[in-house]
């Protein structure tokens, strides 16, 4: 063979049939999600901390024409998530795929934010999802077949003005999908990365976090739960959703502009946020 070498894309995921997890799956891009993959044909295990909001998920799930099974877990307490593995291989006896999609907002100046606050986000967004993932990985090892899909964010690869934990939390995940994947290279498991941009969930209106410092327009849940769904079935690891934010700004480009010119971008957005101020 000569010239360049072939990039092996990694492969996509029959939905139908599959038995697929989706944490954070009572509300934004989780609850949309959810049906979206019944309606393809998955089982699906619907996970987070408020079970009425889970049971009406599942009668969605079951209304699409597929069906789910609630697991009300806090999956802040890492021992919790650990257990949660224990009883969906017992259930199921078998898992295809792994959605890590639940997170917390911490909208906090940095000159206001507390160690506590860098603890909880780094325990939701990014150390629950290592516990899920490395508590299914040997079953997935064994049988040498799963997906691990890791719902990162923008803010995984470009910094958000007062958000320095989320970010941190999000470029965690980011990172470690990489590195996972090349290390799972061979095993039979693969890895996606999933990067939403402005999606309109109640993530944008919690307690205990400041508002955004400008508006921005957003996507609908249930277009980004089309586009992740897609992802699955696709082709490839990185995936942008969506590829072009409203406006008509493209993501991916924007994440090499950053790159290409880090001090640029830093400075730039540090006067444009010290504007708003």
């Amino acid at each position: 063979m000569t010239g360049k070498a072939r990039i092996r894309f990694d492969r996509g995921m029959q939905i139908s049939g599959s038995h697929i997890v989706v944490t954070g799956a009572s509300s934004g891009i989780g609850a949309a999600l959810a049906p979206v993959l019944a309606a393809r044909g998955a089982a699906v295990a619907l996970v987070a901390r408020r079970k009425e909001r889970l049971d009406e998920v599942a009668l969605e799930c079951a209304a699409a024409g597929g069906t789910a099974v609630v697991y009300a877990v806090d999956l802040g307490d890492l021992a919790a998530t650990k257990s949660l593995a224990n009883a969906l291989l017992a259930d199921w006896g078998a898992v295809q795929c792994i959605v890590n999609n639940a997170a917390i907002p911490k909208r906090v100046p940095f000159t206001r934010i507390t160690m506590g606050d860098v603890e909880e986000t780094m325990r939701v967004n990014f150390l629950s999802p290592a516990q899920l993932t490395l508590s299914l990985l040997p079953h997935m090892l064994e049988r040498r077949d799963g997906l691990i899909v890791n719902v990162s964010s923008m803010g995984g690869r470009m910094p958000i003005a007062n958000e320095a934990a989320y970010n941190a939390s999000k470029f965690a995940l980011a990172g470690w999908s990489e590195a996972m994947r090349i290390d799972l290279e061979g095993t039979g498991v693969d890895v996606k990365l999933i990067l939403p941009g402005p999606i309109d969930t109640e993530i944008w209106d919690q307690p205990g976090n400041d508002a955004a410092l400008f508006e921005i327009d957003k996507v609908p849940a249930h277009d980004c739960a089309v586009e992740i769904a897609d992802a699955i079935e696709a082709d490839g690891f990185e995936f942008y959703t969506p590829a072009v934010f409203p406006g008509g700004l493209d993501a991916k480009a924007m994440v090499i502009d950053k790159h290409t010119n880090c001090d640029q971008f830093v400075y730039g957005m540090a006067q444009f946020s010290k504007s708003l101020r």
